[in-house]
């Protein structure tokens, strides 16, 4: 696999397993945030194919909006990543879909390379249970 990713999560232990996971799949993990005014530093540099994105973050409940912003103003493919998905359910104009914490490693695995595949217009028409996929 390959791809630079971008954490946006405010529990360091969750950003640092996700980054472990991903770095073993021969992911560049490009920046890990806590907060959407350090996502959209590391945004603006342009090194970034996919965000997982927390809904809740160190400033509040601003994941949603700040994925919506990143989807639909930079081209990176957005995958949240929540403990509360029903706050997503609907979808999000410029994201492509959600995961549900807490989760395992697997799951993190299979639901990043179906956004990737998607994002290169490869993917399976069957999204891994661990993932819903906005339409």
């Amino acid at each position: 696999m390959s791809g630079r990713i971008l954490i946006i999560e405010d529990e360091v232990l969750i950003a640092w397993q996700l980054r472990d996971v991903l770095e073993d799949l021969n992911y560049t993990v490009v920046g890990m945030a806590g907060n959407a005014p350090a996502a959209r530093l590391l945004v603006e540099d342009g090194r970034v194919d996919l965000a997982l994105v927390d809904i809740h973050l160190s400033d509040g409940p601003t994941g949603v909006d700040l994925g919506r912003e990143i989807g639909q103003g930079s081209g990176i493919t957005v995958l949240y990543l929540t403990s509360n998905p029903e706050m997503v359910r609907n979808g999000v104009p410029g994201t492509f879909g959600v995961m549900s914490k807490p989760t395992d490693d697997d799951c993190v695995r299979t639901a990043v390379a179906f956004a990737m595949q998607s994002r290169r217009g490869g993917a399976s028409t069957v999204a891994p249970r661990s993932l819903t996929v906005f339409h």
